[in-house]
């Protein structure tokens, strides 16, 4: 699951939340963490302004897996176009409603 939004600032940050439920060993978790972070780092000047949440929200598949290389390698290209989806531009932010002035009546009247 991938979180974006404007921060306001001229750089970007990352959040990462790998918990246990979906990842049960630290292996796992530490390795979806160091990946993001080291994506993150590359591409770092596309994220300018915005801040960036990655949430693992499925099950860690280790068992389709036949080695650590083949891991590695979907969890890049799975964790690639994610950040791939947070570089596009963001949508304009909701402009905000416009504000009654005390004067006016909240509801229009009715013609008689």
């Amino acid at each position: 699951m991938l979180y974006v939004r404007a921060n306001g600032m001229e750089q970007a940050r990352l959040g990462i939340v790998v918990g246990k439920k979906f990842a049960p060993r630290a292996a796992e978790r530490n390795l979806v963490k160091r990946m993001v972070r080291e994506l993150f780092r590359g591409r770092q000047a596309q994220f300018a302004g915005r801040d960036i949440l990655l949430r693992l929200q499925a099950k860690f598949p280790r068992a389709e897996f036949s080695s650590r290389l083949a891991i590695r390698k979907a969890c890049h290209a799975e964790l690639s176009g994610l950040l791939d989806v947070a570089a596009k531009p963001l949508p304009p932010a909701p402009a905000a409603p416009p504000a009654a002035s005390p004067d006016a009546p909240a509801t229009p009247a009715a013609p008689a």
